[in-house]
């Protein structure tokens, strides 16, 4: 592995300013490093490129910064098999889950080539108006549709072409398990072991009490209807992409073919991220 790009959270001076000690880092183990226009303005750096070039020139995404830059990195590279390494310089963290501590033992690990990936599935989201597709998304937490006023909205679900229910509700989240742990854990789902192949459906704040969030497997297709006098109503990607949909249209979110890689770190499960995380057991 010699080619590796550096993604930080520009609006973080931390993850800035860390990024200058990797880039260091790296050169000096013979590693050529790639960084994006913006990153690379802030440091003068000579090799950057477009972020949406990056995923082409690299063998491994080195990501600074919180579960946001994490996801919006997992857009950007789409179909490549790219392993992301995610340092945690954000809040929770349950994708950026290594230290800074544990950074330079395990990137001393991964440049050898002496590392382990885990896959997380993503969702491959359609939105069809009149008819017709009229755009396609990949995202790797959730897709939200939620109205854009303190209101319920209803909301037609079908799974594999059948007939579910139609909730009336704040919203709905379809989650991945690698969601789990976010708006759906919110929403009252459940937690989901990350490489679980399953999909989560789950109500936001429903008007019916006993509308409960039901986990799919994840060869099934998940159909959201909106009611024809549906309006001010709001799909969101990942919580980082905003888009106006409209009464009548259907989202249809199923397994994409991508998956995402995430740099395991040596010697630390996904319970012991729970734990620190979500601070079970605390006194």
């Amino acid at each position: 592995m010699k080619r590796v790009a550096v993604i930080a959270k520009l609006n973080k001076p931390e993850a800035v300013r860390v990024s200058q000690d990797v880039i260091k880092w790296l050169i000096e183990q013979g590693m050529e490093v790639y960084l994006d226009t913006e990153l690379g303005g802030k440091l003068n750096y000579s090799k950057s490129y477009s972020r949406n070039e990056l995923p082409g020139l690299v063998e491994l995404m080195v990501v600074l910064g919180g579960d946001g830059t994490m996801l919006y990195t997992a857009r950007l590279i789409g179909d490549k098999k790219i392993p992301i390494l995610g340092v945690n310089l954000g809040g929770l963290g349950f994708l950026t889950a290594i230290t800074m501590k544990e950074l330079y033992p395990v990137l001393e690990k991964v440049i050898k080539g002496d590392f382990e990936t885990e896959e997380r599935m993503m969702l491959s989201v359609q939105i069809y108006r009149d008819g017709g597709k009229v755009s396609k998304y990949t995202v790797l937490n959730d897709v939200v549709i939620k109205s854009q006023l303190a209101r319920l909205i209803s909301i037609e679900a079908r799974i594999d072409k059948e007939y579910v229910t139609t909730y009336r509700a704040d919203g709905i989240i379809v989650a991945t398990p690698t969601g789990s742990t976010g708006y759906s854990l919110s929403a009252g789902g459940p937690i989901l072991y990350p490489t679980i192949h399953s999909i989560i459906v789950a109500p936001i704040c429903p008007f019916t009490l006993t509308n409960r969030p039901v986990v799919i497997p994840d060869w099934m297709t998940v159909e959201i209807l909106l009611k024809a006098d549906q309006g001010n109503v709001l799909l969101t990607l990942d919580g980082q992409v905003d888009l106006p949909v409209k009464g009548g249209d259907v989202v249809e979110a199923k397994r994409a073919e991508a998956s995402m890689y995430l740099v395991k770190c040596p010697g630390k499960s996904y319970f012991d991220i729970l734990r620190e995380r979500l601070m079970w057991g605390g006194k």
